[in-house]
């Protein structure tokens, strides 16, 4: 039955995107989903991503910016790379500073910028994950590697001007769990990323398949007994080759995870080794659907997140047009899965329109999936909420349970009551470290749950606010698809143009001003609307909230 409901899937997926144009995928096909990872890999080897300068003033106010803009996009996931090659961006007990920081390798900079970020991601409702490279420790006269040979020699291999971790030795399991255990029990860090957890494409492998399995399996069980024996709720995830193995209908072509480097993915998710899976699907067509399908129905109730190729887009890079992303994406948000962009500098910088597709495609806010393998209780609800000076929504007394530290909260909306906390369009604020929000002033209702450091979402507490089916907002009260009228520019606004932002502050498009706007391409959700005029002044003219009827 499995390769029976496979085969049809890829054939329909096949046959369906080949028949699309790039104009018959508006970017609202996909409904948007209330639990779905959007991550980054954010690049500090040879500052690829950040930081692009060694003052570091000016790396931090880099960082913030880059961080907003993954706000505003709809990131929920950042995945930094804190290990590089036997090098890291925090001090480590084990091995040297990267010198990209300080600009000098091995010399600490006069900040922490692990903590930083993290810091910076959690203020912005965002988790952080440490992204460790694992195997690969860099050429073999650099510091990392130099340093590494001299501590443990026989943990290291070279291959041409390269030096590596053996993979066969088990002393490697034991040196890289504890890098990972040092990074839990320092930081308040989401969650563990690890790459390059695999046998090197060089390597010559002399062992049997099934043994070089084993071999970086053991190194799995090893990294994840540490960081799990440190805090529970830190997620273990790796980045494998994008196709696990060959299919019956469709080949890798001679490069996947399974058995070309005994990286045994699939399996690590049955086993419950990892939490997440991060394929890194840098293909298109016949390479990447049926593949993609594949990932899902072996994800084993765990979370899956291809990596997408956006450095294909850069015309340096390959010849990829934006509808080749916009399509992996629809189809990965119809099956289920998240999406991973590889790597930030290509979405920053908006290639061929990318960031502003993306901010279109996830303008409503998405949690992260909970961790419900992990068995812990849920957090009970809070106890008080109310409005305060009509437009401030506090709550309190929620208590968490699960035995992690830091509970954060999110918040709902909507027209109907109790407010149904199980739609993703009702989702107004996601991870909020604080207990009270700015709200529109109007007669929704609002619900509060508390969430855990599994994930886990308390009941919600309630706020009635208007028992009637009606939406009204300051100047605007249409909640369907169909045009809002806005006021005539002589008498309320001087407007050019017409901002649509959601309630967190994400610019979802600018549009010229005319007496009627089309919100029809709009997800479900709340809105506000803010005026640019002539001198450039931003004035917020009213909120409308987007509620496409459903057939019954």
């Amino acid at each position: 039955m499995r390769n029976f409901c496979l085969s049809a899937l890829i054939t329909f997926f096949t046959l369906h995107l080949k028949a699309q144009t790039p104009s018959a995928l508006p970017w609202g096909e996909a409904t948007s989903p209330k639990y779905e990872v959007r991550a980054v890999w954010l690049t500090v080897i040879n500052g690829l991503d950040w930081p692009s300068s060694s003052n570091q003033d000016a790396q931090k106010r880099e960082l913030t910016q880059i961080l907003d803009k993954y706000q505003q996009a709809g990131i929920n996931t950042v995945l930094l790379q804190s290990r590089v090659r036997a090098t890291t961006i925090y001090p480590s007990a084990y091995e040297p500073w990267e010198g990209g920081f300080s600009g000098t390798p091995g010399k600490a900079p006069a900040y922490d910028p692990l903590q930083f970020c993290i810091d910076e991601c959690h203020r912005r409702g965002m988790e952080c994950h440490a992204w460790v490279v694992t195997i690969p420790i860099g050429k073999w006269d650099k510091i990392g590697a130099q340093q590494l040979r001299k501590k443990q020699p026989k943990l290291v291999k070279r291959i041409g001007e390269d030096a590596f971790l053996d993979p066969e030795n088990p002393l490697t399991a034991t040196y890289l769990a504890n890098i990972c255990r040092e990074i839990t029990r320092n930081y308040d860090i989401d969650g563990i990323h690890l790459d390059y957890i695999r046998y090197p494409e060089q390597w010559r492998i002399k062992v049997s398949r099934a043994k070089g399995r084993e071999n970086i399996t053991a190194i799995v069980r090893a990294i994840r007994a540490a960081v799990k024996s440190e805090k529970p709720w830190v997620k273990l995830s790796c980045s494998p080759i994008g196709k696990h193995d060959d299919l019956t209908r469709y080949r890798a072509g001679g490069w996947n995870a399974r058995t070309a480097v005994c990286q045994d993915a699939q399996e690590w998710l049955r086993l419950g080794l990892m939490d997440q899976l991060y394929p890194m699907m840098y293909f298109q067509g016949d390479n990447f659907y049926p593949f993609a399908i594949d990932w899902q129905e072996k994800s084993y109730g765990r979370t899956v997140v291809p990596g997408l190729g956006i450095y294909f887009l850069d015309p340096r890079e390959g010849r990829w047009t934006l509808d080749i992303v916009q399509r992996e994406m629809n189809v990965c948000r119809q099956l289920g899965l998240g999406h991973c962009y590889f790597r930030s500098r290509f979405f920053t910088d908006n290639v061929k329109g990318l960031y502003d597709f993306c901010q279109r495609f996830d303008a409503s806010p998405a949690l992260v999936p909970p961790m419900t393998w992990e068995g812990r209780p849920r957090p009970t609800a809070p106890t008080a909420i109310s409005l305060n000076g009509g437009n401030t929504l506090s709550w309190s007394g929620a208590t968490d349970r699960s035995g992690a530290p830091g509970l954060t909260y999110n918040v709902y909306a909507s027209e109907d009551y109790p407010v149904n906390t199980d739609k993703a369009e009702n989702l107004m604020a996601a991870r909020l470290s604080v207990t009270s929000i700015k709200v529109p002033q109007s007669s929704v209702n609002y619900a509060v749950t508390a969430m855990d450091r599994y994930g886990q979402e308390s009941p919600a507490a309630q706020l009635l606010i208007n028992a009637g089916p009606v939406y009204s907002a300051p100047l605007i009260a249409r909640s369907d698809g169909r045009p809002i009228a806005l006021p005539q520019q002589s008498s309320v606004l001087d407007a050019d143009f017409i901002i649509v932002e959601t309630m967190l502050g994400q610019s979802v498009a600018i549009l010229p001003y005319s007496p009627t706007l089309d919100i029809s391409r709009l997800p479900d959700g709340m809105y506000q609307l803010r005026s640019l005029g002539r001198k450039g002044r931003n004035h917020r003219i009213g909120f409308f909230a987007k509620k496409t009827p459903r057939n019954t």
